[in-house]
């Protein structure tokens, strides 16, 4: 027989009456004092055990028991096991009715009950023995039950179980709640895949929490969440052992106070998520392909596949000699919501300048928006709105894009007419510069890349809004803010999501909404932070 079905059969002789009377037929009745007082609840510890050939296999702990013991007669008490429990398994409560106890002096108590070959729940039949001891403030109950039989068979198991208790003085508090339940990479590197914070709701009784949208269903199979629980109370599973939440499992954590109230608390990953706070950056160098010699820096966050556009600045300095070759549209700032750093995404004046070579090079943009975007940046020098090459390889279904932003605009609006004209562009004193930030996911066929954009799937510049491969999508465009505020973008899906296709999805973060059309103000400047995807 496997554990399991151990656990099922147990389930079964717990959740049932497992005495009708506790009376003792071997032994004649002894008085007790009138003054004996046994009554009350008592909180200790149960270890079960599996017997089999004689070798005794622990089959759960629980660490803060309790038993309540009521007054049913002159000489008899009703024994009740509150939510008995063990390996995770809820069994109910076990009562153990009209016990007569016996004085054994010096103060102590005794009880024993024997029910042999009693039907359990039309299923089982089985023999069980209870021992019980009342002295100096303590309950001790051994049970036995043997002679387990299904369908006419001899199981070849017996159960064991141990309890010892200390009764409660009553004025013990009576809280049993969870205050705090976290996961920390300090006492486990897999602790790390859980993303922002839990939330505990009383209410539901229920705790829940978001994973990084990387965490495999292996990763999840021995998170460590540390544990605080009301004063003088106590939870089981305690406090950092490690936990199953792999595959939607709920982990059931029943906390007992000190006083014996007890509450269950439900434990479970409601979504995949991945978060970005933009605090290490990187440097990205570009170098001759003659003699290998720095030619062009520029910086990235550290922390996911963003990418920016200013590897295709360092071109303008060579059509435009003025402009200045030290600006960058994407750089760390200490201006952060949280932490110490955020991106800093700029528009800037580029000047723009006609192509000196018609057909072949574009013409240098009067306004160049900055981006930070999930994806890549491949410079093309025909048509620089193909540059961006929008979105990474995503399984998940993202529902929510959630962050922080504030936003400046430039002083002097110019708009540019005819994008095939970029170096055009006029002062309209009509209109103010916007930021903007999308979340956009869209069908391929494959995730391979090609140097040939005729040929890649990926989306860019020219069609990341209108392409017929999107399958959801949600803008966020705003005007000046008052400092840092929240955005949340909730993802409309245009078509139904299928987790058998392959996706790619991009964040855009855009400093000027316009900009490709090559309209903004040079100026405008979006600071990002604490950027958060939950996905399904």
């Amino acid at each position: 027989m496997k554990k399991n079905l151990f656990f099922y059969l147990f389930a079964v002789l717990c959740t049932v009456s497992l005495f009708t009377s506790c009376s003792d037929d071997d032994e004649p009745t002894v008085t007790v004092p009138g003054n004996v007082d046994v009554a009350g609840d008592y909180t200790g510890t149960l270890d079960v055990k599996l017997v089999s050939a004689g070798i005794e296999t622990p089959a759960g702990t629980v660490p803060s028991q309790l038993v309540s013991v009521i007054k049913s007669g002159e000489n008899t008490v009703d024994l009740k096991i509150t939510n008995f429990s063990f390996s995770g398994m809820p069994l109910g409560d076990v009562e153990l009715n009209g016990c007569q106890l016996t004085d054994g002096g010096n103060g102590k108590y005794t009880f024993t009950a024997t029910e042999s070959s009693m039907e359990l729940a039309g299923v089982l039949v089985a023999d069980v023995k209870a021992n019980g001891t009342f002295a100096n403030e303590t309950l001790a109950i051994d049970l036995d039950i043997n002679n387990i039989k299904l369908g006419g068979n001899t199981v070849p198991y017996t159960v064991k179980a141990v309890y010892e208790g200390t009764k409660l003085s009553g004025s013990e508090s009576g809280e049993a709640k969870i205050l705090s339940f976290v996961f920390d990479k300090e006492v486990a590197a897999v602790d790390s895949l859980v993303v922002g914070d839990v939330v505990i709701n009383e209410e539901s009784k229920t705790i829940t929490f978001m994973v990084a949208d990387t965490a495999k269903a292996e990763y999840l199979t021995a998170l460590v969440p540390t544990i605080e629980v009301s004063d003088g109370a106590t939870v089981t599973p305690a406090s950092g052992v490690a936990q199953d939440f792999s595959n939607g499992k709920t982990v059931t954590y029943t906390v007992t106070a000190a006083g014996g109230n007890v509450a269950e608390y439900k434990a479970s990953i409601v979504g995949k998520t991945a978060f970005y706070d933009f605090e290490d950056w990187k440097t990205v160098e570009v170098k001759s392909e003659f003699d290998g010699s720095v030619q062009w820096t520029y910086q990235l966050p550290v922390a996911g596949a963003w990418s920016g556009a200013d590897a295709a600045l360092q071109l303008i300095p060579v059509m435009v000699p003025t402009f200045d070759a030290t600006q960058r549209s994407l750089l760390p700032t200490d201006e952060a919501y949280s932490g110490s750093k955020a991106a800093k995404v700029v528009t800037l004046d580029t000047e723009g300048a006609p192509s000196f070579m018609p057909g072949v090079f574009p013409s240098v943009p009067k306004v160049t928006s900055g981006s930070l975007f999930l994806g890549d940046f491949e410079v093309d020098a025909q048509k620089t709105l193909r540059s961006t090459r929008f979105g990474v390889p995503y399984s998940a279904k993202p529902i929510v894009v959630r962050g922080y932003y504030k936003y400046i605009p430039g002083e002097v609006y110019y708009r540019c007419d005819d994008p095939e004209k970029s170096n055009e562009a006029v002062k309209d004193a009509s209109l103010k510069d916007e930021c903007a930030i999308s979340a956009v996911l869209y069908e391929v066929s494959s995730y391979e890349t090609t140097e040939d954009h005729d040929k890649d799937e990926r989306l860019d510049g020219t069609n990341i809004y209108t392409s017929d491969k999107i399958v959801a999508i949600d803008v966020l465009e705003s005007g000046a803010t008052d400092g840092y505020v929240s955005f949340e973008l909730n993802l409309e899906y245009k078509q139904e999501f299928d987790a058998t296709k392959l996706y790619r999805f991009a964040i855009i973060c855009s400093s000027s909404k316009n900009g490709t059309t090559f309209s903004g103000a040079p100026g405008s400047t979006l600071y990002v932070d604490d950027i958060e995807v939950i996905a399904e």
